[in-house]
């Protein structure tokens, strides 16, 4: 099989595939990653895929190429999984997705029996059938369900979790363009999993491309819901959202997952695909309003952290703000959408002087954030001589901490921002603030 792109979903799924016994190949364009995935590095940090990539490679079932012609003519399978950036207006870039495609085309020009190509990539409704296929049966001269087979299947991977999703996915969605590439993907995901294969639902290509950006809509949905309850929770006396979001968790209508309050999420993919899914309903003619709210309720979390902050301390200017955590979520290096950017801009505009520290994003941090922040080498470091410090992202360092840590801030002003710590615990020993968490009684 033949994996185009060495991007997050790309290398995670051609390890995936060639740790199950199959032979694959990753393409990727980018002569500086493709080295690094050659060596045995990961262009990013991936819990646990490091010592795998450098199995497959070694034991020969992964291979790294640039070629997507020579690569597409010597396998069965193709998976696009290409990255679709978003412009400026919230729309999908639809470059790369064309561009592979037109390769793939090339590369399937000569006959070599059925092949079946499988776009994991994230597009819009309509894209596989309207972009993919007449460009896929234009350069290879032949046609959908004759000459070679066409699918959308989305990814629903996580960071930091990828190859647990990979191995044991809540779902697996089939959107086949033809019958042959629908029963094959059918069994071909059967056989992958045996006895453990998840639910198995196919249904046609936009609809499947639909699914994509509904998951990840709704559950961007219910985080803003559950900040949108924290704010007015705060704004209460003795009203914690914690214990709101614990109880309405048990009614099976709403489950407790993705209802942890703090300041909001970020990463490569909800924001990303809110604002496309926004941007293609009102090229529709419809204004997603729901949409619309939760992006709103998100933009200005990280910013109550900052007037919790303020409120203290009130003046901002030359005051030093420990920033625990850089990333966007635990177990990832990933800083795009990431929370953090928001608040350090924000303080940095209000004259703070800002001391960052994250377990795995430091080199992605100094790449946003330049001279305009200091980098700490430990959470003591950050923390030390800090008028005041705010916890960011949920990593399990931090979650460690207890009010003696703090003692060697300048002033023991912490605001958690993620709600890692239980506030019974630090209450009356620090100066202690939590979203969500309203004023005593």
């Amino acid at each position: 099989m033949t994996v185009i792109g060495g991007g997050y979903v790309g290398l995670v799924s051609g390890c995936f595939y060639a740790k199950a016994g199959h032979d694959a190949t990753i393409v990727e364009v980018d002569s500086r990653r493709r080295a690094q995935i050659a060596d045995g590095e990961l262009p990013f940090y991936e819990p646990g895929l490091r010592s795998i990539l450098r199995n497959v490679l070694s034991s020969g079932k992964l291979s790294v190429s640039d070629d997507v012609c020579a690569a597409v003519r010597r396998t069965e399978i193709t998976f696009l999984t290409v990255g679709t950036p978003s412009r400026r207006d919230g729309s999908i870039n639809l470059a790369q997705v064309r561009k592979a495609s037109r390769e793939i085309g090339n590369g399937l020009r000569r006959p070599h029996g059925y092949h079946y190509v499988i776009v994991r990539s994230t597009v819009v409704p309509g894209t596989t059938l309207r972009v993919v296929k007449p460009i896929l049966e234009k350069h290879s001269g032949g046609r959908v369900g004759r000459s070679f087979g066409l699918a959308m299947q989305p990814e629903f991977l996580r960071e930091g979790s990828a190859w647990e999703d990979m191995e044991s996915p809540d779902k697996i969605v089939i959107g086949a363009v033809d019958d042959r590439t629908r029963d094959f993907l059918v069994g071909f995901h059967k056989r992958l999993h045996k006895r453990h294969a998840p639910p198995i639902v196919t249904m046609n290509a936009s609809t499947a491309e639909m699914v994509k950006y509904a998951n990840n809509s709704f559950l961007a949905c219910k985080i803003s819901f559950i900040n949108e309850i924290a704010n007015i929770c705060q704004l209460i006396a003795s009203v914690d959202v914690m214990h709101v979001a614990d109880a309405i968790g048990l009614d099976k209508r709403i489950g407790r997952s993705f209802l942890d309050a703090g300041l909001g999420f970020g990463g490569s993919c909800f924001p990303k695909d809110l604002r496309a899914l926004m941007r293609e309903s009102r090229r529709l003619g419809y204004s997603p309003s729901v949409l619309k709210a939760t992006l709103e309720v998100n933009d200005r979390q990280p910013l109550i952290a900052v007037e919790m902050v303020r409120t203290s301390l009130r003046a901002l200017k030359g005051k030093r703000i420990g920033v625990l955590g850089c990333s966007f979520k635990p177990g990832t290096d990933d800083m795009r959408g990431a929370r953090s950017i928001i608040l350090v801009n924000r303080l940095l505009k209000l004259g703070a002087h800002i001391v960052v520290y994250d377990p795995k994003a430091m080199e992605n941090a100094r790449k946003v954030f330049g001279t305009r922040v200091e980098y700490a080498d430990s959470v003591e470091e950050c923390l030390a001589g800090a008028d005041a410090a705010i916890t960011v992202t949920e990593w399990d360092e931090f979650k460690q901490l207890t009010p003696p840590d703090f003692g060697r801030m300048k002033r023991q002003l912490v605001v958690d921002g993620r709600r890692i710590y239980r506030p019974s615990e630090f209450l009356g020993k620090i100066e202690f603030k939590a979203l969500g968490l309203g004023p005593l009684a």
